[in-house]
């Protein structure tokens, strides 16, 4: 029988997030609002205009984060902001290349801090896409991590290379989603990623992670600067095709650790933000921790704890009620799909995997990122192991891998939601379905288990997974295969080896 009780990291994490807990505000910790909307600051008027050539844009929604404007038919706005805001930024449209910075990310915004008495006067030049981005795809990048020069090297001599073949063979306009812990807290090595970004040649939008923060800053606002230098806005919105993309920071600093939260201000635009789109789009959600996740079930706990889950979800839910929305997260280092209050959560397996230290992340999902396909407004997606092709969706066991199932196999199917089958075969002889189980995947045990396992980072453990399969078998069984079909209709198969 598995032990699924608190390991000593888990001990560790859950100390922490009780402290933080103790010291955000009541009503943080409730999962309530506290953050006035109220603005200080100097009062600036920023004049604009969105063009292509020298025709102007209109309806394209302009922010600074809290008020959103629309431009007019000739692409001319104005608002009014105050000097405590960072950026001023357009909701890029569909139809139109997206502006990139010399290091290859996304360059949507212009920063306040330009502004020259009380006036800023600012202008958003776009260029016509060669071809239509009605079928687009998106790259979810989660937890690139990288905490040295050796992992930054990894960085660029694995992913990179992956990505960069993935791109010519999708051969529709793409962009790159890069979900938060770019770095491992060292802001220093973003100019790795940015290296990584340009190599990979499609433009890249920013999550900010927990360990993207300034972690010696005193407030949430001040975490955000080094990020925001590199990368500009932590929340803001742009489109491709049909869809609507929104870019959320869910990560509240409080200098003793962090909480999964949205605040008031970020609310309030994204209620603007989405009062601009048609009701029953397809909205695709981005942000670093998951909104709800499923660990805490899979660790026989009543509620998510505040480190990995958004502690103000139900607001966010309200929001996206009126769209089929798709949530894409990362931070827990595992795959899994959770389906809560219409929304469809994504929970992406990490690039780095269990940070650096071999193969796999703790649910034994292999090192990769998620690849997301849309056309018009249909989303379909799957999990990129890096170095493998789309094939690899499955990993088998054979008999007696898992302690308490001597005589069962084993798969661990990553990418699984509950629309996929899973069937084994007996040679040509279809057995049945397997059945699925929470528990720990037998190789993650193999290269994670122990005071000095693995030998990269000694604090890593498997963590309880629910996508694997069981099936019992005799022992005289032979030529065993495990074969599933995901929701679109695609099979992958396996070979239990003997």
């Amino acid at each position: 029988m598995i032990d699924w009780g608190m390991d000593r990291r888990s001990f560790l994490g859950a100390a922490s997030a009780s402290a933080l807990t103790l010291l955000l505000p009541r009503r943080v910790a409730r999962g309530e609002s506290t953050i006035a909307t109220g603005r200080i600051g100097q009062h600036i008027r920023v004049s604009g205009r969105v063009v292509t050539g020298n025709r102007g844009l209109g309806r394209v929604a302009v922010s600074d984060g809290l008020s959103v404007v629309d431009t007019d038919p000739d692409g001319y706005f104005e608002l009014f902001t105050t000097s405590d805001r960072s950026f001023v930024w357009a909701s890029l449209p569909s139809g139109y290349s997206i502006p990139r910075n010399p290091t290859g990310t996304a360059h949507f915004y212009r920063p306040l801090a330009n502004a020259r008495d009380g006036r800023l006067d600012i202008q958003f030049q776009l260029e016509p896409l060669r071809q239509s981005d009605e079928n687009h795809a998106a790259l979810l990048l989660a937890d690139v991590q990288v905490q040295d020069d050796d992992e930054v090297r990894w960085f660029l001599e694995q992913t990179v290379p992956d990505v960069q073949a993935l791109t010519t063979d999708l051969g529709v306009e793409t962009v790159g989603l890069a979900c938060g812990d770019i770095v491992y807290d060292r802001p220093n090595l973003y100019p790795g990623y940015e290296s990584g970004v340009q190599s990979m040649a499609i433009p890249f939008f920013q999550v900010l992670g927990n360990h993207d923060m300034d972690q010696s800053a005193f407030t949430d606002a001040l975490s955000t600067e080094t990020f925001k230098q590199h990368f500009g806005p932590t929340y803001y919105s742009f489109n491709r095709g049909a869809v609507h993309y929104v870019v959320l920071d869910d990560v509240f600093w409080a200098v003793v650790g962090y909480s999964g939260y949205l605040t008031q201000e970020q609310l309030t635009w994204l209620e603007a933000d989405l009062s601009r789109v048609e009701p029953g789009s397809t909205v695709v959600v981005t942000a670093h921790i998951p909104v709800l996740g499923s660990r805490h079930l899979r660790n026989n706990q009543s509620s998510p704890g505040p480190s990995i889950s958004v502690t103000n979800r139900q607001a966010l839910y309200e929001l996206l009620e009126p769209f089929d929305a798709h949530i894409l997260t990362g931070h827990t280092h595992e795959n899994e799909h959770v389906f809560e209050a219409g929304t469809h959560e994504h929970v992406c397996g990490a690039v780095c995997g269990a940070w650096w230290s071999g193969p796999i992340s703790v649910d034994g999902s292999p090192s990769g990122y998620g690849v997301y396909e849309l056309r018009g407004e249909e989303v379909t997606w799957r999990y990129k192991a890096t170095g493998h092709s789309f094939d690899y969706q499955i990993r088998a066991y054979p008999r007696g891998s898992v302690p308490g199932a001597p005589d069962e196999i084993v798969a661990n199917i990553w990418d699984w939601d509950p629309e996929w089958s899973v069937v084994w075969y007996e040679g040509a002889d279809r057995r049945g379905e397997m059945a699925r189980r929470v528990g720990l995947d037998p190789l993650s045990v193999d290269l994670h288990t122990g005071p000095e396992l693995p030998s990269r980072r000694t604090w890593v453990e498997p963590v309880p997974t629910g996508h694997l399969f069981f099936a019992r078998c005799s022992a005289e069984a032979k030529d065993l295969r495990i074969e599933a079909t995901d929701r679109f209709g695609r099979r992958y198969s396996a070979t239990v080896s003997e």
